[in-house]
């Protein structure tokens, strides 16, 4: 992996723990720089040279290129590391891992984050991320309560047919339903009594040796997946 490679992201934002886990997964190394998302910095003009959109993370290239999606920087190092494949080896496996992914990040990640971002007070006017401003819409927030409790049901069936979301084998899939998960439990608690099947899944991949490697480098996205 080429040393000029910098990946901008912030420790506590989903999308930069969903990179840093396909980063560890890989076991590849990248200097990290850190965007204070509090204090507004991807709003300021250093960052939004590099990214208009004022999201991360953000993948910059020895050139200069800025790559700034989740789903093309995890292109990007598959292609440049292929060691470990994450996103599947033959075209069936390809298929599913991204059918999978998406499904988990269109009705699990984003349906807890339509609760979150049209209730938190502090993201009033910002209902979504990226350049532009939107209002608050309150009555999404029962919407995604409801979106989240069918997503536990329909995941904890899946899983009870297959050990990894996407089949047998461990993916990028599931890096993205790791963290719906975590990011649902932090934001809306669930009995997770009702889905024994999820409760077994989550305990067999934080024994992952990269989840266990983030834990000791105290990342913090990975203890939401152990508690």
């Amino acid at each position: 992996m080429p040393e000029a490679l910098k990946l901008y992201h912030a420790p506590a934002s989903p999308n930069s723990r969903r990179v840093r886990m396909f980063l560890a997964e890989k076991d590849i190394s990248l200097p990290l720089v850190s965007i204070d998302l509090a204090a507004g910095e991807q709003h300021g003009d250093a960052y939004r040279a590099i990214n208009p959109r004022r999201v991360v993370p953000t993948l910059v290239l020895e050139d200069g290129t800025a790559i700034g999606e989740v789903l093309a920087i995890w292109r990007y190092l598959e292609e440049a590391c292929p060691a470990t494949p994450l996103l599947g080896t033959t075209p069936k496996d390809k298929a599913l891992v991204t059918m999978w992914e998406r499904r988990a990040e269109l009705d699990g990640f984003a349906a807890v984050m339509e609760g979150v971002r049209n209730a938190a007070p502090r993201l009033a006017g910002r209902a979504i991320a990226g350049p532009h401003d939107y209002a608050q819409i309150p009555e999404l927030v029962e919407r995604s309560k409801r979106r989240v409790a069918n997503f536990y049901s329909d995941m904890d069936a899946r899983l009870a047919e297959v050990p990894c979301i996407a089949g047998e084998n461990f993916s990028a899939a599931d890096i993205m339903m790791g963290f719906s998960l975590t990011t649902m439990r932090y934001f809306l608690p669930y009995d997770l009594a009702r889905c024994p099947n999820i409760v077994s899944y989550l305990a067999r991949i934080s024994r992952r040796p990269a989840y266990r490697r983030a834990m000791e480098k105290g990342d913090p996205g990975m203890t939401l997946l152990l508690t």
